[in-house]
């Protein structure tokens, strides 16, 4: 026989039940949907799977920023540096008016064969104080910025472009 009592416990049982299963959708949807920020140097030390969504910061490299067009659709080559490590990136379609060698960006893609980033998106925005800050440690622990001494200089002032070794 069923009392008050126990269809109140199947209520509320049901209740947590779907609210258990809506939340675990939730999580579901959410997580599938993330992208992690990375910086050149820790995809250089370990590159997430080929396929997996993720964005990249840092500044172009100069003498890096290659371009060529092939059906009418532009394909730049460029890399993205830390200060300490460099990350070549293919990205099919118009850049930002924004984009230029010693820039800070974020693009957003995965890692496609050989080692290169392919970008589906790149972010370039304009302002001498715009730097991702995983990017402003990265500069800092590579010695290229001193924040005592100013705001972080533009990759083309940069006296050295080349890659220290990580060793160091």
């Amino acid at each position: 026989m069923r009392t008050p009592k126990r269809r109140r416990l199947y209520l509320v049982l049901a209740c947590l039940v779907c609210l258990g299963g809506a939340v675990a959708l939730s999580l579901a949807a959410f997580s599938s949907s993330l992208t992690y920020f990375l910086s050149p140097r820790q995809v250089e030390a370990k590159a997430p799977p080929p396929g997996q969504s993720f964005r990249l910061g840092g500044i172009v490299q100069v003498g890096t920023v290659a371009t060529s067009v092939a059906n009418g659709t532009p394909t730049t080559h460029f890399a993205v540096t830390d200060g300490r490590a460099a990350v070549d990136v293919v990205f099919t379609g118009l850049l930002p008016d924004l984009f230029r060698e010693g820039q800070g960006i974020v693009a957003i893609g995965s890692m496609g064969p050989g080692g290169v980033f392919v970008a589906d998106e790149v972010l370039a925005k304009h302002g001498a104080d715009y730097m991702p800050k995983d990017v402003e440690q990265e500069l800092k622990a590579s010695g290229k910025w001193d924040p005592r001494f100013g705001p972080p200089p533009d990759a083309s002032d940069w006296n050295d472009m080349k890659v220290k070794d990580s060793g160091t």
